[in-house]
């Protein structure tokens, strides 16, 4: 026979059950209050804008502050791990890019893993490199750029952003699927490299179409091709790196939205459904534009699937690069 002490415990459980379960199916009352984004390097740069663009329109859809909160350091590394740390209640979400998924085989002892404590929103842009080169070399096309080389092993240069940033792994995918040898010289950021190329230190450099833009419109650096599998609407006239010789190069750089593991799925959905709206409204695509970027807007299930696939890709040029963090 059941304690009748047990019967009361049971039916206090039964009701207070309902309204846990009602806030586990519904995301109705979220945002109650400001919302955190983190934002993994300094401001300026295309990660930044991104994420303040969207912060802005979260904020005017939902009548609730959304913070960018810049913590850069470590190519990004810094504020991911804060974010997997965070508790998961939507109110602590986190911008990434590209060059995180380089990060998951370039450091062996990394704090976390990008597939397990993080929960994708959504794949928020796609953006192509430009590869730019310094007006004194005589290459005016990708495949003389190529024969160029050849001629010079070891004698032609190209900057980065830093080792193992995408414009890094740009650059050794190139060098991988053209069979040559280029010096990789590596800065502290991307725009240090580009001012290298203008002053002719080095030869090229991956650089975004943001970057270089005004460099390019003054005829201080030449652009020979794209790095995406299609051309780019913000530079229409440069062929693909595919299009100008190298077969199989692809590279987009991108950005996206994720919370910390466990953040519940109510919240991902009206997240994702609010920010693909966002990004496809036509006041953010103008903005989106002058990176060079196009918006994505996928689901959280295909944006984890990009980001499995990228790793999965970097960690084999890593590898075939023999790249070191250190």
């Amino acid at each position: 026979m059941t304690h009748p002490v047990f019967v009361g415990i049971a039916a206090v459980a039964l009701l207070a059950a309902p309204p846990v379960l009602a806030q586990q199916k519904s995301a109705g009352d979220y945002p109650s209050k400001p919302i955190r984004l983190i934002v993994p390097f300094a401001p300026g740069g295309g990660t930044d804008l991104t994420a303040r663009a969207i912060a802005l329109k979260l904020t005017e859809a939902w009548g609730q502050t959304v913070v960018p909160d810049n913590r850069a350091g470590a190519n990004g590394t810094i504020a991911v791990d804060i974010a997997t740390k965070a508790v998961p209640d939507g109110y602590t979400l986190t911008m990434i890019s590209s060059s995180h998924s380089v990060n998951a085989s370039l450091y062996k002892n990394l704090s976390y893993d990008l597939a397990r404590d993080l929960a994708p929103i959504t794949q928020a842009t796609s953006q192509p490199y430009a590869l730019v080169v310094h007006p004194s070399v005589a290459a005016k096309s990708i495949k003389e750029l190529v024969a160029l080389a050849k001629t010079k092993p070891d004698g032609m240069s190209y900057g980065s952003s830093g080792i193992g940033g995408l414009s890094h792994l740009s650059g050794a995918l190139f060098c991988s699927l053209a069979d040559m040898k280029l010096v990789h010289v590596p800065y502290k950021g991307g725009f240090p490299a580009l001012n290298d190329v203008v002053g002719g230190q080095i030869q090229m450099l991956f650089s975004t179409l943001l970057q270089s833009d005004a460099q390019r419109k003054a005829g201080r650096v030449r652009a020979l091709a794209v790095t995406t599998k299609k051309r780019s609407q913000g530079a229409p006239d440069l062929p693909t790196m595919q299009e100008a010789g190298v077969a199989g190069y692809e590279v987009a750089g991108w950005y996206g939205v994720l919370a910390p593991a466990k953040t519940p799925r109510p919240i991902i959905d009206k997240l994702n459904t609010e920010i693909v709206r966002i990004l496809h409204s036509t006041d953010i695509q103008s903005k989106l534009a002058a990176d060079g970027s196009e918006p994505v807007g996928n689901t959280p299930e295909q944006f984890h699937a990009h980001i499995k696939a990228e790793v999965a890709k970097w960690a084999k040029v890593v590898r075939d690069a023999n790249i070191r963090a250190d």
